[in-house]
């Protein structure tokens, strides 16, 4: 068997000592005659390869350089947006508070302030003068302060977030559910900070007697009804009145904003600084009225049940029902509308167009979905 061996091994350039031992040079002198016939690899790694060139690259897929940098969009970024979002929302709710008062007291006592908006006025001031019209500003410059600072600050660490996950491309295919989303678990988040001063708010609208101002007027409430009872009756109401109103908000805004962009043939990267400003003003004033309309007849719950004795006893809920029954359906959507739809219509306008402008006057460029064609470039 020995002669057999070596005489197999004889078509080797090797040298089989005794004892068959082979050393590691002789491993290599195996394989590089291939004695199994083995496909010579080698030939395929020194095939040309392709190569890609960087305009091959955009042809295929857009270009890394022209997508979003989400790296700039961090925690300081995020303060920024929730700072221009309490100061935007504080200042709208705050010049708007008369016209507020007005719109409550319509909800509240319809068989008195009967006579639309102005009339409104005219009746408040000539019965109490022209500073009940300011009644409850505290709470509401505070209030709507914390809540603008959780919803547009919220919105955009959700909505960013999303897009970073999703990828640019697929996000922009899914902005509206992007956009409803986000404004849905911002607004969540922030009227839970927001209802007890709405609460304190709509009290001392109703009874102007009730306290001098938000300290005392949160501290009765708590002496006489505890703190679940006296400041979150509402919050059923209130959840339903500011999340579709919030998703109704930033929802209608995007795509009014984009559809003026397309049919205007602009672009905001492109745009003026007061151009843009027109944009989101014009915008807001569309979202605004669609969200006044959507989200009013939970607004007109919210304003009864937090009026002292209003749906008799039992649970919240139960006294939602007994206040619904009573104005009726058509009622609950009509009462008070045309009041809100200025009032919100201007709000929405003047929030989205004050968030823009503190958000430029802070350094942050504000974030904004990138189109397929737009990642292309």
């Amino acid at each position: 068997s020995t002669e057999l061996t070596q005489k197999n091994c004889d078509a080797f350039p090797l040298h089989f000592p005794p004892r068959y031992t082979l050393k590691m040079s002789q491993f290599a002198a195996i394989a590089k005659a291939n004695p199994l016939g083995l496909p010579d690899f080698r030939k395929r790694a020194a095939a040309p390869t392709r190569s890609y060139a960087a305009a091959s690259v955009v042809e295929r897929a857009y270009s890394a350089a022209s997508g979003t940098d989400f790296g700039a969009y961090d925690m300081t970024y995020y303060l920024k947006g929730a700072l221009a979002g309490g100061i935007c929302c504080s200042f709208t709710h705050g010049a708007l508070c008369p016209v507020d008062v007005v719109k409550t007291r319509m909800q509240l006592e319809p068989e008195v302030y009967n006579r639309g908006m102005i009339g409104g006025f005219k009746q408040i001031i000539k019965a109490e003068g022209a500073g009940a019209l300011a009644t409850g500003l505290g709470p509401t410059i505070i209030g709507y302060f914390i809540q603008g600072w959780f919803k547009f600050g919220g919105v955009e660490v959700v909505k960013i977030n999303v897009v970073e996950a999703l990828g640019e491309e697929r996000a922009w295919e899914l902005k509206t559910p992007i956009y409803l989303a986000s404004a849905a678990c911002a607004e969540f988040v922030a009227d839970i900070f927001l209802c007890p001063l709405e609460a304190t708010r709509i009290r001392l609208v109703s009874d102007p007697s009730f306290a001098d101002g938000l300290l005392g007027g949160a501290s009765r409430l708590v002496r006489e009804e505890g703190m679940i009872v006296g400041f979150y009756s509402g919050l059923g109401p209130i959840l339903m009145k500011q999340i579709p109103y919030t998703m109704a908000k930033f929802a209608v805004q995007g795509r009014a904003m984009d559809a003026i962009y397309q049919v205007t043939g602009t672009e905001a990267a492109t745009s003026s600084g007061g151009y843009n400003l027109a944009v989101s003003l014009g915008s807001g004033t569309i979202a605004g009225v669609a969200a006044a309309i959507i989200s009013h007849p939970a607004d007109t719950l919210l304003s009864k049940v937090n009026k002292k004795g209003a749906g008799g006893t039992g649970s919240i809920m139960t006294r939602l029902g007994v206040i619904a029954g009573e104005i009726g359906f058509y009622k609950l959507c009509t009462t008070g509308l045309g009041a809100r739809c200025v009032m919100i219509g201007t709000l929405t306008a003047l929030q989205f167009g004050i968030f823009d402008t503190v958000m430029e006057a802070t350094g942050a460029k504000k974030f904004r979905f990138k189109s397929p064609e737009d990642l292309k470039e």
